[in-house]
């Protein structure tokens, strides 16, 4: 189903915030934030991760903008993580006045199913359901509730990580498609302190007007201690539309207390 004429900047925008809404939850010197391509790896039970954070999807005019916006995610079993992020949103038109307000609310559990050889492969699921919470008509939510269904997996060697997979966007709402992603992503870690990464991810069409698009992504983590660590990123495409993205976030971690 074709949007309107009259409707095509929010739909782009919608996408633009569906985009950035992949670049939420995860722990450093792992996978995820600040990266898209997501890691199959949990929150320890009982331990908890905090983040506050911005994105930045800038493609055909408009720039979508997540921040502030703060995710927490908590081990609530073993190998299990429950994961919210709760986003302010930004819609930058190339004319016309910007919109601001709460942009869509995203829930998640993440699922490790295979941990063999003290962590070296992993596998995993990280199902979300991103609620209807931001305005579609001012151009900061998808209007309806949608999901996303991937399957992860990761294989560290020495001071390498490697994580890649994909899945499905099951999206009902109006002009916009279900679609399929997918990454692969390498970080090295130099020590304690610095970890560095590349990622090539590949987003399919997730409206009429939007097409798909492959991204080349490169960041890291700052490490300051074990429980506080400094995000970055920022990358483009080198296929298909043209998006410039970015992500900056501060992270903290730590035990239930007893």
């Amino acid at each position: 189903m074709r949007c309107r004429k009259d409707k095509l900047r929010g739909c782009a925008a919608r996408g633009a915030l569906a985009l950035c809404a992949l670049l939420a939850g995860v722990a450093p010197c792992l996978a995820g934030p600040p990266f898209f391509t997501d890691d199959p790896v949990p929150v320890d039970y009982q331990h908890n991760e905090f983040y506050v954070f911005g994105t930045l999807d800038h493609a055909g005019g408009t720039s979508a903008i997540a921040g502030p916006a703060i995710e927490y995610n908590r081990g609530v079993a073993p190998d299990t993580q429950f994961h919210i992020v709760l986003p302010y949103a930004w819609n930058v038109p190339a004319q016309g006045a910007t919109a601001t307000g709460a942009g869509d609310v995203e829930l998640g559990i993440k699922y490790r199913f295979v941990n063999r050889d003290d962590g070296s492969l992993q596998i995993g699921i990280f199902p979300m359901l991103e609620l209807g919470t931001g305005s579609a008509r001012r151009g900061l939510g998808n209007g309806r509730t949608w999901y996303r269904l991937p399957l992860w997996v990761q294989k560290t060697v020495g001071a390498w990580t490697f994580d890649g997979g994909g899945g499905v966007i099951i999206n009902p709402a109006p002009g916009m498609y279900h679609a399929s992603f997918g990454g692969a992503l390498a970080q090295y870690t130099f020590n304690p302190r610095w970890t560095l990464g590349a990622e090539l991810f590949r987003q399919n069409a997730l409206a009429a007007d939007q097409p798909g698009y492959t991204l080349l992504n490169v960041g890291g983590y700052l490490n300051f201690s074990q429980a506080f660590s400094l995000l970055f990123s920022a990358g483009g495409s080198v296929a298909g539309a043209r998006h410039t993205v970015a992500y900056l976030g501060l992270y903290w971690t730590w035990a239930a207390q007893r």
